[in-house]
């Protein structure tokens, strides 16, 4: 498998804090790769440090088979761009303008892509409309519009959902899976709203404390998520009794609902849930949740 990221024991240490304690991590070419991990937990960090905008304290990594340490580095990040915590653009230009600005500060002194980079995020009908008037949901893509010129094949996105409404979450979902899709750009993206990244990733790296905990792709994530069925009863307190009995590996919910990590047999359970007057209400089988899974690995300290 050919990879376009590749970290080996990265670290970062702010005086006495360590940011990142020895990250390796690998990023698929083609990927989108959804980079997951609480606030504070080094996502933040490690982009700004393959963006060359931080030096990392020990480690090393390498873009495209170039390690960060060779002089031909910068000259290698220029096939990737990133649009890090926030969209940057010039709030009193429109969008064309901005796109303009941005094929110039590269030194590109084309602008054919122009057009087309404003139909890909689909700002193409905004007009003379200032940029600081657009929605978030526009200014988002908008940052990811310039962040295309120069025709990257490594885009990095930092939160790119955050703060959206659902109809802009969708834009965005829409635009990455082209630009993957399409545009054959490999997407690393970091993200805490895991049930949107979970429409998207085709692999994962988790994130704790500055450590990678795992690395896997999408279908080995669907083979590790544990598959329970969900049971809606008028009194979980019986149901607790009645498992415990059988022996069932569950969790209840709330005083309704509990999930059974098995597969009861449903008649058996009903017939000893009727003796302690306990109904069964519904029954549904379920795959357990990104979320889930990540709390699994990482441990439910906050909650």
């Amino acid at each position: 498998m050919e990879f376009v990221l590749k970290t080996n024991a990265l670290c970062k240490t702010y005086r006495s804090f360590h940011a990142l304690n020895g990250v390796t991590m690998n990023v698929p070419k083609g990927s989108i790769y959804g980079f997951v991990g609480k606030n504070g937990a080094g996502k933040t960090t490690l982009i700004r440090l393959i963006c060359g905008l931080h030096y990392p304290t020990s480690g090393d990594y390498t873009l495209y088979g170039t390690k960060n340490s060779d002089g031909t580095i910068a000259r290698t990040r220029r096939r990737m761009s990133a649009v890090v915590e926030t969209p940057s653009f010039y709030g009193d230009m429109n969008a064309v303008d901005n796109i303009k600005m941005q094929y110039t500060i590269l030194g590109l002194s084309s602008y054919d892509d122009t057009d087309d980079l404003l139909k890909l995020a689909r700002l193409n009908d905004t007009g003379k409309k200032k940029a600081k008037h657009f929605s978030l949901g526009m200014k988002q893509r908008l940052g990811i519009a310039m962040a295309l010129c120069g025709n990257p094949d490594f885009l990095i996105l930092d939160e790119p959902t955050n703060g959206l409404d659902p109809q802009g979450i969708v834009e965005i979902r829409e635009l990455i899976l082209r630009l993957n899709q399409e545009r054959k750009i490999t997407v690393l993206i970091s993200s805490h709203i895991l049930d949107e990244l979970s429409k998207l990733a085709t692999h994962y790296g988790f994130i704790d404390k500055g450590k990678i905990i795992k690395e896997m792709s999408s279908d080995e994530l669907d083979s590790a998520c544990q598959k329970c069925v969900r049971l809606s009863v008028t009194d979980t307190t019986v149901l607790s009794g009645v498992l415990d009995d059988m022996r069932l590996e569950y969790k209840v919910i709330d005083n309704a609902e509990c999930d059974i990590y098995a597969k009861p047999n449903i008649t058996e359970l009903a017939l000893a849930l009727a003796k302690e007057n306990c109904e069964i209400l519904s029954v549904q089988e379920r795959n357990q949740s990104l979320e889930s899974f990540f709390l699994s690995l990482v441990g439910d300290e906050e909650r």
